[in-house]
């Protein structure tokens, strides 16, 4: 009899929603839809009331770019341009009075959560020209706000927030936060926007209440890009690339060509193992399967405090450059320039 696993009282850590749809879930209220273009993928999920439940993402609208460098200029150029495509998608302004606030969440002293403080420290401020009566019709209305975090400040940011907006009265909401994956890969390579909101701190553990149109009463697009994994997706991702390693040196071992090769790329090319192999190669954990492997992984790490938030080791440059590349594209979005 198969071992049917609960996912969910294990708190899997991310905030992607193209991480919690399965092949079943596509058939329960998920619609996917999914494109390339020069090495970028773009995936398109619409979730309904029904598919909510199914996956526990709210209902709406997410938007997942994925790529794979933007330290080089001539790709940061393509991501820039896809990135601008589809926030044109999400941001409907129809006047350049429009009022948009764009709020960077996170806390600026930890590297990692600082992507929202950074990219907002990059968008072109212009509400208090507006105050002064200079209007100019290339460039939108934007106001600019750093909350930080509740750790800091001991506030609520959502309850910060409405007072803000009570203030200011945007039309929007832009809302800038680091995410958290389930997957390696997708670390640092990965925007995804929504227009269902975010819950601050969730893919940590600390989730904090709501920011939404439900709650605040104006429409909000949320733009975020993973910048931690915590230790358990590690393990497992490892084992996966032990399998995949495994079976491409089974395969290659023979072949003149690949003897003068050190360090040969095994995921360039799709290689499995047999359940027997895998059994071999990984004993008892070699009989699980992915979802198994992940929740057994988690619960060795949880209870003695070692299921650990990580990043990479070049994380203070990532940082750097994402934020420009999210800030540029929203300048661009709202201002043209």
């Amino acid at each position: 009899m198969k071992h049917e696993v609960d996912l969910s009282k294990y708190g899997m850590r991310t905030d992607l929603v193209i991480e919690s749809i399965s092949e079943e879930s596509k058939n329960a209220g998920i619609k996917v839809s999914q494109k390339d273009s020069d090495g970028i993928s773009v995936t398109t999920v619409l979730v309904s009331r029904k598919g909510s439940k199914t996956i526990g993402k709210k209902p709406g609208k997410y938007i997942t770019i994925e790529f794979e460098d933007i330290t080089d200029e001539g790709n940061r150029k393509k991501v820039l341009q896809v990135l601008i495509r589809e926030l044109k998608k999400m941001v409907r302004v129809k006047r350049k009075s429009d009022h948009i606030l764009v709020i960077g969440l996170g806390n600026e002293n930890s590297t990692p959560d600082a992507l929202g403080p950074k990219t907002v420290e990059n968008v072109t401020l212009t509400n208090h020209l507006y105050q002064l009566g200079i209007q100019d019709d290339s460039y939108q209305r934007v106001s600019l706000f750093t909350p930080s975090v509740m750790g800091k400040t001991g506030i609520e940011t959502s309850d910060l927030l409405a007072k803000v907006i009570e203030l200011l009265k945007p039309d929007m909401l832009l809302v800038i936060d680091s995410l958290a994956s389930s997957s390696i890969s997708r670390l640092q390579k990965t925007i995804q926007m929504t227009d269902t909101g975010i819950h601050p701190g969730s893919g940590v553990g600390n989730s904090r209440k709501e920011i939404s149109r439900e709650l605040l009463g104006i429409p909000v697009l949320a733009i975020g890009i993973p910048m931690v994994v915590d230790a358990a997706t590690i393990v497992s991702d490892t084992i996966h690339y032990m399998e995949q390693h495994y079976a491409y040196m089974k395969n290659h071992m023979d072949h003149p060509k690949y003897k003068l090769i050190t360090h040969a790329n095994y995921l360039e090319e799709e290689n499995e193992i047999s359940s027997q192999e895998k059994e071999q190669l990984l004993g008892l954990v070699g009989t699980l399967n992915e979802e198994e492997t992940r929740s057994f992984i988690y619960d060795v790490l949880t209870p003695v405090g070692y299921n650990l938030m990580v990043t990479t080791k070049e994380v203070d440059f990532m940082v750097e450059e994402l934020s420009k590349l999210l800030a540029d594209g929203i300048n661009k979005l709202l201002h043209g320039r």
